[in-house]
């Protein structure tokens, strides 16, 4: 994730969010020795690069255990050859090594173009 090189929190915007106090709980708990606030930031930069048009895949074919045949409710991104599936189009979701399910386009697993 982004927050690799980290900012000093002087140098970053204070903002406000609003919270459930169960998401916030759920939050500090998975965030560990982390920081809730910095797992928070770390997603928002994934939702961020992944939504970007420079966005490099992190997963490559031997992270995927299983997969499912689907159809795109709405705009994914395969998350292995970074290409964009169109709502209504032919998918896969993939079972990584890790349990998580992602998006990937039906020739990321055979085409010469995968990571």
């Amino acid at each position: 994730m982004h927050t690799l090189t980290r900012t000093s929190t002087t140098e970053m915007e204070v903002t406000s969010i609003r919270l459930e106090r169960e998401l916030k709980e759920r939050l500090k708990e998975l965030s560990g020795n982390q920081g809730y606030q910095a797992l928070i930031r770390d997603i928002l930069w994934d939702y961020v690069q992944r939504k970007s048009a420079s966005y490099e895949p992190r997963y490559s074919r031997s992270d995927i255990r299983a997969t499912i045949a689907a159809t795109a409710e709405r705009e994914e991104r395969c998350l292995i050859t970074g290409k964009f599936i169109r709502a209504g189009e032919a998918m896969l979701l993939g079972f990584t090594l890790d349990g998580t399910m992602i998006p990937l386009s039906l020739d990321s697993l055979t085409g010469g173009n995968c990571g």
